[in-house]
């Protein structure tokens, strides 16, 4: 389209889009655009010069017309465990990073965070339906089970060799909602690799097996032997894969933190207020969605599946019919505990992890840790933010924090020069930081400047 024509109309149907070509996909796009040549320029600014690599990225998902940068950025001397790490953390958001690296400092003073795993059970259903009597089906399940692992035993042939593989197939019984539906609950341990291609190639071989199973059985009638597959796929929700962190001390060791707050008074108003979001949803979303702050960080600049791990941790936080803080204050005598308990299925091979090669390089940059060990990391640094946002909230307040770190975008939103960056950023090291005041701020440099 040239400068000045028309833009395309939003209601046109885009036919083959699929099948084009990238410059030729970037063209149509452009024309919804108001000045296309610009757009498209824009665009390829983002491509990799290195045309192997860009293609590369390319096939990592479809119609792809670009690259979209997040900043990469680490957490230096975050002690897991007694054993420290520099943490990469993909993020947009002003001062999570300087929050979670703040909180690394303050608790590696006092002995560092404490991590377990709990467990890595991974979770996969198969979805059917069946109309006959559900004695009959109980007693054929043990010749049901014995047929179904001999059949994918080829698929799993490599995973056992690393120790993991099928732990367990349950039958579920939820005719009582949904009239003939049953469920084959299978738990999985997939070692170090999230494991997603391997629960779900499994769980469709599940599927056909079953079908097949029931078609041979000569002693039922013709609906008995009809099963009807309703879907196969793994669970996004892994209450039993799960991971705890957690930094304890004396009340004493928090003295200082607050001028108004002793170190007994601060612990107790920190308690309150995360025992706030144990009983209000709206406090718990905000609460935990500062704790995804730090995990997805972690979870993004490895490669791993975001989604998939939100997904699991809200739904653990709704575990007992409300949904609550994912963290947690104990105070018994003098000593503060703070702790979180998430589930994560993370892992450190297979997929992006090893494709995307910054991903790559995060986990050389952790000491290439096992599955277990990045779980681990990803809780740690959720529940460095937590710590940091609850403390700012109980204090100072989180916008001053916040909006400090926030500056540099305002300032570069209004096309601010470094002198009026420099200028800018020593004026309102006391003073509250908003959009309205950083724009008449620069106003009255400009003023200053022409007269």
């Amino acid at each position: 389209m040239e400068e000045g024509k028309p833009l395309r109309k939003r209601d046109k149907i885009i036919r083959g889009f699929s099948k084009l070509l990238k410059e030729d996909k970037l063209k149509v796009v452009a024309e919804y655009i108001e000045n296309p040549s610009e757009f498209v320029a824009l665009l390829k600014s983002f491509w990799y010069q290195d045309k192997e690599k860009q293609k590369q990225f390319d096939e990592f998902s479809e119609n792809t017309i670009s690259n979209f940068h997040i900043p990469y950025g680490v957490s230096p001397n975050v002690t897991i465990n007694d054993k420290s790490y520099v943490v990469p953390m993909v993020i947009e958001e002003s001062s999570v990073v300087a929050a979670a690296s703040a909180a690394a400092k303050f608790w590696g003073e006092r002995g560092g965070f404490h991590a377990e795993v709990i467990d890595t059970q991974k979770v996969g259903q198969v979805h059917f339906c069946w109309k006959g009597k559900k004695e009959i089906l109980i007693d054929l399940m043990p010749s049901i089970k014995k047929e179904l692992l001999l059949n994918i035993s080829s698929i799993t042939e490599n995973m056992k060799k690393r120790g993991g593989g099928i732990l367990d197939i349950q039958l579920l019984d939820y005719t009582d909602k949904i009239d003939n539906y049953y469920q084959l609950l299978v738990t999985f341990n997939t070692c170090d690799s999230m494991g997603a291609n391997f629960i779900n190639s499994i769980l469709e071989s599940f599927g056909h097996s079953l079908q097949d199973f029931f078609k041979r059985q000569e002693q039922l009638n013709d609906d008995e032997r009809d099963v009807e597959i309703v879907m196969c796929i793994l669970s996004n929700y892994t209450p039993e894969c799960r991971v705890k962190v957690w930094v304890e001390c004396p009340f004493n060791e928090l003295d200082g933190i607050d001028k108004s707050l002793d170190g007994k008074a601060f612990a107790e108003k920190f308690k309150k207020a995360v025992d706030i979001a144990h009983i209000d949803v709206y406090r718990a979303a905000t609460h935990n969605k500062g704790i995804y702050n730090g995990i997805d960080a972690v979870v993004l600049a490895t490669g791993n599946d975001f989604r998939a791990i939100e997904a699991a941790g809200h739904s653990y936080a709704a575990r007992n019919g409300t949904y609550e803080s994912l963290s947690e204050v104990v105070i018994n005598e003098d000593i503060f505990r703070f702790s979180l308990e998430v589930p994560m299925s993370l892992g450190t091979v297979g997929g992006l992890t090893s494709l995307h090669p910054l991903a790559n390089k995060s986990l050389e940059l952790l000491g290439f840790p096992s599955a277990k060990e990045l779980m681990m990391i990803a809780a740690t640094m959720g529940l460095a933010n937590n710590y940091a946002a609850v403390k700012s909230l109980i204090t100072k307040g989180i916008q001053q924090g916040h909006m400090k770190m926030h500056l540099a975008n305002i300032l570069n939103k209004l096309g601010a020069t470094e002198k009026e960056k420099s200028l800018a950023t020593d004026y309102f090291k006391d003073k509250i930081v908003s959009y309205s005041e950083v724009d008449k701020y620069l106003k009255q440099l400009n003023v200053k400047t022409l007269h």
